[in-house]
C-alpha cells in the first residue's frame, strides 16, 4: 500500500525555534499549531511518534556562561524551558485532536508524567504522541543527546532531526551557493568531516546503537510524511 510507513516508530527531534515567532524568540501559538499538523500527518498513517524539543526560543545557556553563570544552573534552566515548549506543543496537538502525553526527565507531577521507559512505550503502542521534556535530566547534555538516548531506549526505527534546510551540506548553503548536499553519510563520515548535524555525543550514541538519523526540512510540505513512507527527502546518516 502507498501509505504503509517504512518506519513504524520514530523520534522527532525539533528545535525550540520551531515554536518561535518571526524573531526566533518566545512561543508562537501559530507555529505550535503548524508543527502539530506536521505531527498529526504522520500519526494518521499509523506511525508511533515521540518528540524531543529544544529550548533555544526561550533560553540559550551559552549566554549565561558568557556572563559567568554556573554551567549546571544554565543547563537546568534550559531543561525547564523545554518543558514550557513541550506543554505548548501538547496543547496544540490536543486542539488538533491528537492524543498526547508530556513526560519529563525531572519530576514535576502537577503538569507532566515522569519519564518511565515502559510507560512511554505503552503510550506509543496505544497511538499516543509522547513529548519528552527536560532533556536527559542531567546538565552537560544537549537535547540532541536526549533525542538519541530516548530513541535508543524506546527502540525507535528512526531518529528525525528536523531543521530548516533540506539535508546535510558540506558548508552553509545560505552562505555558499555551491554547497554540496549529501544524500547519505556514514556516522564516521559525519564525525570526521566535522559536520554540525548533531553534537558528537549524540552522533556516537546513534552509531553505537545503530540508530539511523534523517536530517530534513520539516517545513517543506509532506517531507516528513514522505520520508516516513520510504521516500528519502533529506540526508540519511547510518
Amino acid at each position: 500500500m502507498a501509505d504503509t510507513p517504512k518506519y513504524r516508530r520514530v523520534l522527532l527531534k525539533v528545535s525550540g525555534e520551531s515554536l518561535a515567532a518571526e524573531n526566533n524568540f518566545g512561543i508562537s501559538p501559530d507555529a505550535a499549531d503548524s508543527l502539530a499538523l506536521k505531527v498529526k500527518e504522520i500519526t494518521e498513517i499509523g506511525v508511533q511518534v515521540a518528540i524531543v524539543i529544544g529550548a533555544g526560543n526561550l533560553w540559550r545557556g551559552v549566554e549565561g556562561l558568557e556572563h559567568g553563570m554556573d554551567r549546571s544552573t544554565a543547563d537546568h534552566m534550559g531543561m525547564l524551558a523545554t518543558v514550557m515548549n513541550a506543554l505548548a506543543l501538547a496543547d496544540a496537538l490536543g486542539r488538533a485532536s491528537v492524543d498526547t502525553r508530556v513526560q519529563t526527565a525531572i519530576e514535576m507531577r502537577a503538569i507532566a508524567e515522569p519519564y518511565i521507559r515502559k510507560r512511554t512505550i505503552r503510550h506509543l503502542e496505544k497511538g499516543r504522541v509522547i513529548i519528552l521534556g527536560a532533556g536527559t535530566g542531567n546538565p552537560y547534555f544537549t537535547t540532541d543527546t536526549a533525542g538519541a538516548l530516548r530513541a535508543a531506549e524506546i527502540n525507535a526505527d528512526l531518529l528525525v532531526k528536523a531543521t530548516k534546510v533540506d539535508g546535510v551540506y558540506d558548508s552553509d548553503p545560505k552562505k555558499n551557493p555551491n554547497a554540496k548536499r549529501f544524500d547519505h553519510l556514514t556516522y564516521l563520515e559525519a564525525v570526521n568531516m566535522g559536520l554540525r548535524v548533531m553534537d558528537m555525543t549524540a552522533l556516537t550514541l546513534c552509531m553505537d546503537n545503530h540508530m539511523p538519523i534523517v536530517v530534513l526540512n520539516l517545513w517543506k510540505q509532506h517531507h516528513l510524511r514522505d520520508t516516513i513512507l520510504g521516500q528519502m527527502m533529506g540526508t540519511l546518516i547510518s
